[in-house]
């Protein structure tokens, strides 16, 4: 696996990052694609379509960010990064401890981008 200074350093990467992909969107245009209506922005049209984009996994006993690249026959995780205490403890207020997939927003989505994007 990557970590978070590997993505900041490729421009190919940081390029293809989807922010506004979600874990449930992922799923609907990847493997379902043959059963979806084409009116939205994203058509899936081969195995070739390909997205980047950040999930927060809650499996663990700690938050995880995953990079994640996608397509119809898999997902990868390409990075696993783990957030400052600080970070879990807003994320855990605002969206409790349920275990599952979470899409990135809020302070996890501005903390990743300032990772990423600072000089």
């Amino acid at each position: 696996m990557i970590g978070l200074q590997d993505i900041k350093n490729d421009d190919e990467l940081i390029d293809a990052i989807d922010w506004n992909m979600t874990p449930e969107e992922a799923v609907r245009l990847y493997l379902e694609w043959g059963n979806n209506w084409v009116g939205g922005d994203y058509v899936i049209r081969s195995k070739d379509d390909v997205t980047h984009y950040f999930v927060v996994n809650t499996w663990a006993a700690e938050p995880v960010i995953y990079f994640i690249r996608r397509n119809s026959d898999e997902a990868v995780e390409l990075a696993e990064i783990n957030m400052p205490d600080n970070l879990i403890n807003r994320f855990f207020e605002k969206n409790g401890r349920a275990k599952g997939v979470f899409s990135i927003e809020g302070d996890v989505k501005k903390w990743l981008q300032t990772q990423l994007y600072s000089v």
